[in-house]
């Protein structure tokens, strides 16, 4: 069994204070349909893809400047046979400062090799992480989607 959880991580040319406030925009970079807030713990928050994943998020931990982490209460990703399969895993953001720059390393603790939706999801993260977030930091502008640009999952 591979216990490896999917990781990526960013170098921004912003503050700490700034990226923790903008990874908490979640309709800025992850989705257009967003239903509830990720401002406080304990605020939760519903992402949907309609037709390809729903997931609910209950905000954990929230450090300013240093980290925001998030528990999937509930999932379903449709096209798969373990529909719940992100529920119960945590989405966690490491903030660091790096000289001028910021760091952000981001974790999806339960998202390993093993799971069946792996190769989908790091596909999905890679976008709105990668592609969306990093667009917000530095043009001032995400791509969140109400659903994946064609051929993103699959």
């Amino acid at each position: 069994m591979i216990t490896s959880n999917y990781t990526t991580s960013l170098l921004v040319d912003q503050s700490p204070e700034a990226v923790f406030n903008t990874i908490n925009n979640v309709d800025q970079w992850w989705t257009e349909k967003l239903e509830g807030t990720s401002q406080n713990v304990n605020d939760e928050f519903t992402v949907d893809f309609p037709g390809i994943h729903v997931s609910m998020q209950k905000v954990v931990e929230l450090i300013p400047g240093r980290k925001v982490k998030w528990l999937v209460t509930d999932s379903n990703l449709t096209s798969f046979q373990d529909k719940q399969e992100w529920t119960g895993t945590t989405i966690q953001f490491d903030i660091t400062p790096t000289g001028d720059k910021t760091q952000i390393q981001f974790t999806h603790e339960g998202l390993v090799p093993d799971v069946e939706c792996y190769n989908s999801c790091t596909r999905g993260w890679t976008y709105f992480i990668d592609g969306s977030l990093y667009k917000l930091f530095t043009a001032g502008k995400g791509q969140p989607g109400k659903s994946l640009p064609k051929g993103e999952l699959n």
